[in-house]
């Protein structure tokens, strides 16, 4: 099982080409010279596949994503940049992102430069930043605006508390290792329960401030346009 069932359809109908009926052909020994399918395609646009899991219908499980098969689905973002692409993926799949409010960050040690250079992005955006006071020291040394709040374990109030108050609107959460896990779970498990947006990734905050400064230039396109300009 070369576990292409999903992203075979996806490159399909990013790039225009009937890719399984190109293969079924070659399989039945019809060339990809015969078939007019030799050369590389590169769209002008950007195409984001994004899982769709259904976290919110099982109390108690942890949304941190694993090697397990979690995702029940997945939708399709096009556009023009890759921040219109990724976004239009994210509201796809139920991702309701802010365009400002308070950010919360929380991140690993090997995080935390990165961590400094999103907030100092987020703020421009319209973002005020509170962080935990690992990460907010890290922040604070770059010069940039920061509030500290308290772990759950360091009391009250804490990250969750803000979360449940409706004080956060969005959450860059990155951990290593098995109590760092465990000591976040309650922050995941209260910002989907609150549809509070949140990423556990360096890689998806990035995307995120990608899509947080294209939303106003969101459009829709036809497929059918979009293949047009790359068979040409």
């Amino acid at each position: 099982n070369p576990r292409a069932s999903r992203t075979v359809p996806f490159v399909s109908k990013a790039i225009g080409q009937p890719l399984a009926k190109i293969a079924a052909r070659c399989m039945v020994g019809k060339t990809l010279k015969e078939q007019g399918a030799t050369k590389e395609i590169t769209p002008k646009y950007f195409s984001v596949k994004e899982a769709v899991f259904p976290f919110i219908k099982f109390l108690g499980v942890d949304p941190i994503l694993g090697p397990e098969m979690k995702s029940t689905g997945e939708v399709m973002g096009v556009g023009k940049t890759f921040g219109e692409a990724f976004g239009k993926s994210q509201l796809a799949a139920g991702t309701n992102f802010p365009e400002s409010g308070c950010a919360l960050l929380s991140v690993r040690k090997e995080d935390r430069s990165q961590a400094a250079n999103i907030a100092k992005h987020l703020i421009k955006l319209g973002f005020t930043i509170v962080a935990t006071k690992g990460t907010a020291r890290a922040i604070s040394e770059k010069g940039i605006e920061c509030n500290s709040v308290n772990k759950v374990r360091e009391g009250r109030p804490h990250i969750v508390d803000m979360i449940i108050d409706g004080k956060i609107d969005l959450i860059v959460n990155t951990t290593e290792g098995k109590q760092a896990i465990a000591d976040s779970f309650t922050i995941r498990r209260e910002a989907l329960q609150h549809k509070v947006c949140y990423t556990t990734t360096i890689a998806g905050a990035w995307a995120l401030k990608e899509a947080v400064q294209s939303k106003d230039s969101y459009q829709v396109y036809r497929l059918q346009d979009l293949h047009t300009q790359v068979s040409h």
